[in-house]
């Protein structure tokens, strides 16, 4: 089994590796920082046995997203599972350099372009994909339309809340194109995720909120070996089993508007660079 884990260089990426890996996976890391991966690289050589790849990409680029998708394609003849991980907090509005606003693109757009770039390999292994979501997505006001929240209230917090929404709805798309495809809600981590926001530092600080890296990937481990990840395609996880979700993370008309709006965004057409 060949498992592509973005994200993968710390937290719960880094943890799900390790686990993956000891059910008998061969992973595949992929992150920004070489020296982080290598070392994530170790613990997973030294947990299984087996030293696993590594793949370089910066998820703020659709450049490079497409470059890894066809480094990812070269490299394997099939891929039985795309853990899509990767993601940011950012309490200030940042753009990439693609112009668009960093979570958005990071949580949602890139993970959008790999999946399409990859979607038939995964599909001829039979595999199935894991979206790292999060309880924020019931937060979400996603519009289609803006999805830069460029036209609306700037709030950190709100358009991570929508990239989340963003990322239950994919889940349901995906399924509807008869994808096995589930996200998760992984609760609150303790990791270096969002270290400019307040609010993030008082969860930490609060006894009995945050959880281990390794509680957190627990879910995506379960969603990537267990028949759950394929039997209950479409749906959003909190813990080991389905979770309720808001009509806003699983309206499969909005849903198919995001599809639409996605494809322009990254210059898709039919899963295809245009």
């Amino acid at each position: 089994m060949i498992t592509v884990i973005t994200g993968a260089s710390a937290g719960i990426g880094a943890a799900a590796a390790e686990g993956l890996a000891r059910a008998g996976h061969d992973v595949v890391l992929v992150g920004r920082s070489r020296a982080k991966l290598d070392a994530v690289a170790g613990r997973v050589a030294s947990a299984s046995g087996r030293r696993p790849d590594i793949a370089m990409a910066d998820f703020t680029s659709f450049e490079d997203v497409t470059r890894l998708a066809a480094d990812l394609l070269d490299r394997y003849e099939r891929i039985d599972v795309l853990a899509n991980n990767a993601g940011v907090m950012s309490a200030k509005r940042q753009l990439t350099r693609d112009g668009h606003e960093i979570m958005i693109q990071v949580n949602h757009l890139s993970p959008f372009l790999l999946t399409n770039l990859l979607l038939d390999r995964v599909a001829a292994s039979g595999g199935r994909v894991v979206t790292t979501s999060s309880g924020a997505a019931r937060t979400g006001r996603l519009d289609p339309a803006d999805l830069d929240r460029s036209g609306r209230r700037w709030s950190a917090w709100l358009q991570y809340g929508d990239t989340k929404q963003a990322n239950a709805l994919f889940t349901v798309a995906l399924a509807r194109r008869g994808v096995a495809a589930t996200c998760f809600h992984p609760g609150i981590i303790r990791t270096g995720f969002a270290p400019d926001s307040l609010y993030m530092k008082l969860l930490m600080v609060l006894p009995g909120v945050a959880r281990t890296p390794e509680q957190g990937a627990s879910t995506m481990v379960h969603l990537a070996t267990s028949p759950d990840g394929t039997k209950h395609s479409g749906r959003y996880f909190a813990g080991n089993a389905p979770a309720s979700a808001t009509r806003g993370m699983t309206d499969p008309g909005l849903a198919a508007a995001l599809w639409d709006a996605s494809l322009a965004v990254t210059g898709l057409s039919d899963g295809k660079v245009s």
